[in-house]
């Protein structure tokens, strides 16, 4: 892999930092715990209004395109204007810092949700969620390269994920409570107005603001050494121009990961939008049922397909450098069989156990997914390379992924009955392509990180 020079930043040269000691693993794995619980917010706030599509539908008198755009297009929009941009401080500015202002922030934007009164307010809170979130991604999986050497980078992401699962999982099991809590209580007035704030509207209160306290507890996570640069101590964000001529002087190292990304992204995301709807109208669940049984079902597979892919990854690690990459393209070639076949099925329990399989499986891939790209990118590019990763991801993914079902029920099909088909279509186009792109980067990524070994011998890591 080429490096980069000092006079091309201007900036005087560095001892190698691999030399530098790893952070304490007590205090690495504090930090990752708080990291994990730091992501379950994250998607449980993202999550929770899939199981309020109905009421408010009903009490906005929404379309299931409008919706489409709560769940994914309004989180992601303001990402495509400055997530890149704004990532570029978090390879310069303490990390830790920028992820608690982020958490304080979409936490209120949740709170706030419960009181919208239309689909522009509710819009414009949901799209205040995604502000939040813009660089909690690149700073996290930045300080986690440098709390872990690359060889443990997985196992930690793992436990990172599962505040992924935890999240998912929470939005729909506590949503389940929640909901079936505020049954029985009226629409609450506010006196002398004529604002009112009904039962949905409670629970997105009641979710959102105990992420202040998680805003309170990422302070005490602290900012690890940087390591891994190939250039110099920097003193201002790395140019965008300087990343981008980086990522395309080793395409074929990094378009598999990121178009294969973009790719399978529209398919999960949709999947995750839409399928507590279809099992409430496809089965005739009602969103209490949906969320027990769907939470649960997601909280007993996500941790068996963790495990299991991070054996695998280790154990290919043995004898291959392209482990991480490797199981990523196994992963993308298995959950097709179970994300097709699962909407098809004649009841909703075998519905649910092709739906957590197909998890069981995705959730895996994820492990190896982002060690790969952090065990290959300079530390002082890593906040930008992974917020343009994480932009295909919420963009084109989470943007596209729940309107693409949506407008395939709605125009194509014409009942939304019938959204069991728009996500059976959904999974056979884009999963199959997926899996294809992420192989053809296989061979590339492992002769990158022989490069990366040899670097670091020589530097005497």
């Amino acid at each position: 892999m080429a490096h980069y020079t000092p006079a091309e930043t201007g900036d005087s040269p560095q001892e190698p930092s691999e030399k530098q000691a790893w952070p304490e693993p007590r205090t690495a794995w504090y930090a990752v715990s708080v990291f994990a619980i730091a992501l379950m917010f994250a998607f449980l706030d993202r999550g929770i209004m899939t199981l309020l599509v109905e009421p408010i539908k009903a009490d906005l008198q929404l379309s299931d395109f409008q919706i489409s755009l709560l769940l994914g297009f309004a989180l992601v929009v303001f990402n495509a204007f400055v997530a890149v941009p704004a990532s570029r401080f978090v390879d310069i500015w303490p990390r830790n810092i920028i992820i608690t202002v982020g958490i304080a922030f979409w936490s209120t934007m949740t709170a706030l949700c419960g009181m919208a009164q239309n689909f522009w307010q509710l819009f414009m809170f949901r799209m205040g969620i995604g502000v939040g979130e813009i660089v909690h991604g690149p700073a996290t999986y930045s300080m986690m390269a440098d709390f872990f050497p690359r060889e443990k980078l997985p196992r930690a992401i793992a436990v990172l994920q599962l505040g992924f699962i935890g999240g998912l999982g929470a939005s729909l099991l506590l949503g389940a409570f929640v909901i079936q809590m505020l049954l029985g209580i009226d629409n609450v007035r506010v006196p002398g107005t004529d604002f009112v704030i009904r039962n949905w509207q409670l629970v997105f209160i009641i979710v959102g603001l105990p992420g202040l306290l998680v805003a309170a507890l990422m302070m005490t996570v602290p900012e690890p050494p940087r390591r891994g640069r190939i250039m110099t101590q920097m003193k201002k964000p790395l140019p965008l121009r300087t990343v981008l001529k980086y990522l395309f002087t080793h395409w074929r190292l990094y378009a598999p990961q990121f178009f294969g990304l973009a790719i399978a992204a529209i398919e999960s995301s949709g999947v995750r939008a839409w399928q507590p709807v279809f099992f409430q109208r496809t089965y005739d669940w009602s969103a209490q049922k949906t969320g027990l049984f769907l939470g649960t079902a997601f909280i007993i597979a996500a941790p068996i397909g963790l495990w299991l892919a991070t054996w695998l990854t280790e154990h290919y690690a043995k004898t291959r450098d392209d482990a991480n990459l490797r199981v990523v393209a196994i992963a993308y070639t298995l959950s097709p069989i179970l994300a097709i076949s699962g909407p098809l099925m004649p009841n909703p329990w075998l519905a649910l156990l092709c739906a957590s399989g197909a998890f069981l499986i995705g959730i895996g891939g994820a492990v190896p997914q982002n060690a790969a790209l952090q065990s290959v990118t300079p530390n002082e590019m890593r906040g930008q390379v992974t917020a343009l990763y994480l932009f295909i991801f919420s963009v084109i993914g989470g943007g596209i992924g729940p309107s693409f079902i949506a407008l395939f029920t709605d125009y194509v099909i014409g009942d939304e009955m019938l959204l069991r088909y728009a996500l059976s279509v959904s999974a056979a186009i884009m999963m199959p392509i997926a899996a294809w792109i992420m192989w053809s980067g296989v061979k590339h990524y492992g002769t990158a990180i022989a490069a990366v070994k040899i670097r670091e011998q020589t530097e005497g890591a």
